[in-house]
C-alpha cells in the first residue's frame, strides 16, 4: 500500500500501545488462572472491551460470536480466547465497507475534491496539511482551498502546512464567505489542471445548526461548477473522544454525507478500540489514521496492519 512499509507498521505498533494495554494487557491479566472458557470470563471480557470504547453494539456482536464458537467449537482453553478475540474483532472490521486504495483518482473527474469537515480541536488543519503531503508524494499535483475564514489561526497554519507539503494555496480575507472561496478555488483548480483539491472547512461545535447550513451551502457552491463534486467528504475525528466521535459522525454525515473518516491522536489515547465501533455502528470507511506529529505520520488505514499492530506481543 505504498507508504505503508515496515518503518510505517512499527509506527502504528507504537502509535497503540496505549490502547493495546488497555484492552488485550488487560484480557491477558484476565485470563491467568483460569482453567475454562465460562460466561463469567466471558461477562469479563465484555466490560474490557466496552471500557476500551469498542461500544456496547461491537462489542455485543463480538462477544455473542466468540459465545456461539465456544458453544459449537467446543473452545475450553482461556489460551485459546486470545486467537478467538481476534478472529472475531477481523470479522468485525471485514464487515464494513471495503476502502479503495487512498490515492487513486477516477480518469473522470479532475481536479477530486475532497471537502474536509470536524470540529475545532480535531487536528483538522494539520490533517489536511498531511494529505496533502501524501498524495503529493504519491505522484499528485495539489491545491488547498482555506475555506476556514472565521478563524484567523487556521489560514496561517495552512500557510505552514501547504509550505512544508510543498502544494499551492488558495485564501481569501478574514471573513470572506467560505463558499465563495471554494468556488473560486475550484475554478482555480480547473483552470491549472489540478490532481486534487483539499478544501478546509470551519469546525465550530458540531451542535450548531449554523455550522451544518454553512457546509452544505459550500457544496451546493461547489456542484455549480461541478455537479458530483464534492467527491469525498472526509471527517477528521480526534480518537480520544472515544464514543463521542460517532455522535460527530452522525450528524456531519446526516448533513453533507461523510464518505471516510480520518482518525487523529490514536497515539495519544487509549481509545483505539473506536475504529471497530465506527467500522460496525457507522457504515463508512476509516481512510487514515494519525498515529504523530510529523507529516508522514498520517497513515491510510489497514484493517491487516490494524488488527497485527493491536495484538503485537
Amino acid at each position: 500500500m505504498g507508504f505503508f512499509d515496515k518503518i510505517s507498521f512499527s509506527k502504528l505498533k507504537e502509535g497503540l500501545a496505549k490502547t493495546r494495554e488497555t484492552l488485550f494487557g488487560k484480557v491477558q491479566k484476565m485470563l491467568l488462572g483460569r482453567s475454562k472458557i465460562d460466561a463469567e470470563l466471558l461477562d469479563e471480557l465484555e466490560a474490557i472491551l466496552i471500557g476500551g470504547d469498542v461500544g456496547v453494539a461491537t462489542t455485543g456482536v463480538i462477544i455473542e460470536n466468540i459465545r456461539l464458537r465456544v458453544k459449537k467449537e467446543k473452545y475450553e482453553d482461556p489460551a485459546e480466547l486470545d486467537t478467538l478475540l481476534r478472529e472475531e474483532i477481523q470479522k468485525v472490521l471485514a464487515s464494513g465497507p471495503e476502502e479503495s486504495s487512498p490515492f487513486a483518482i477516477p480518469a473522470d473527474h479532475r481536479p477530486h475534491v475532497i471537502m474536509v469537515v470536524g470540529v475545532n480541536g480535531v487536528g483538522k488543519t494539520t490533517t489536511i496539511g498531511k494529505l496533502a503531503h501524501n498524495y503529493r508524494s504519491a505522484g499528485k499535483n495539489v491545491m488547498i482551498a482555506a475555506a476556514d475564514t472565521f478563524r484567523a489561526a487556521a489560514n496561517e497554519q495552512l500557510e505552514i502546512w501547504a509550505s512544508r507539503a510543498g502544494v499551492e494555496i488558495v485564501q481569501q480575507a478574514h471573513g470572506a464567505d467560505p463558499a465563495a472561496v471554494a468556488y473560486d478555488a475550484l475554478n482555480a483548480a480547473v483552470a491549472r489542471h489540478t490532481d486534487v483539491m483539499i478544501i478546509d472547512t470551519a469546525g465550530r461545535l458540531h451542535t450548531k445548526v449554523n455550522l451544518m447550513e454553512e457546509l452544505k451551502k459550500i457544496k451546493r457552491v461547489l456542484q455549480k461548477l461541478m455537479p458530483d463534486a464534492p467527491h469525498d467528504v472526509f471527517l477528521v475525528l480526534d480518537a480520544s473522544t472515544g464514543q463521542n466521535g460517532i455522535q460527530q459522525a452522525q450528524q456531519f454525515s446526516a448533513s453533507v454525507g461523510v464518505t471516510g473518516i480520518v482518525l487523529t491522536k490514536l497515539d495519544g489515547t487509549a481509545k483505539g478500540g473506536v475504529v471497530l465501533a465506527i467500522n460496525n455502528v457507522l457504515q463508512i470507511p476509516v481512510k487514515f489514521i494519525g498515529v504523530g506529529e510529523k507529516i508522514d505520520d498520517l497513515q491510510p488505514f489497514d484493517r491487516k496492519e490494524f488488527v497485527e499492530a493491536l495484538f503485537a506481543k
